[in-house]
């Protein structure tokens, strides 16, 4: 028939959301140059699939080499990685965010089921030559693969 028969009803396409079991994670800090951007690479490289892994600032830099430089030595290339502020994830909801800030005020976002706050100081903020600076990067990215390690075993 030609599809106007009384009685028919009538399909109309429409986008239907994507179904997944993702957690998805939210690393907040200032700047997003360092913590967050490590943290964003290690969930990614440690979990799979098994999450969708952000990360974000309030006041967004750019993202430090340092940073990249810790990931590339446990084979993790973040290269793609950029700088974003908090305000691109305004309407978007997260299973997990985790606040990295120490001695900064950290971002406030209210699109979570939960908060968590990792202090962990800033190694952008660390002084002196590169190995000194270099050995504070390795630091933190050593204490949140702990951290990460233990939310992949009771989140995951």
């Amino acid at each position: 028939m030609n599809g106007g028969c009384r009685g028919e009803s009538v399909i109309r396409p429409y986008k239907m959301k994507k179904m997944t079991n993702q957690l998805r994670v939210l690393f907040l800090c200032v700047h997003n140059s360092a913590r967050s951007q490590i943290a964003e690479g290690l969930l990614r490289a440690l979990a799979g699939d098994r999450v969708q892994v952000f990360s974000a600032g309030s006041a967004p830099s750019s993202v430090n080499p340092l940073a990249l430089r810790v990931l590339a030595e446990r084979g993790i290339d973040a290269s793609h990685h950029r700088s974003k502020s908090v305000n691109e994830f305004a309407n978007d909801k997260f299973d997990y965010v985790i606040t990295l800030c120490a001695e900064e005020v950290c971002p406030v976002f209210l699109g979570a089921t939960h908060k968590l706050h990792w202090a962990l100081p800033d190694p952008s903020a660390v002084q002196g030559d590169e190995a000194t600076r270099l050995a504070a990067f390795r630091q933190t990215a050593d204490e949140l693969e702990k951290r990460l390690r233990e939310f992949i075993a009771t989140k995951l």
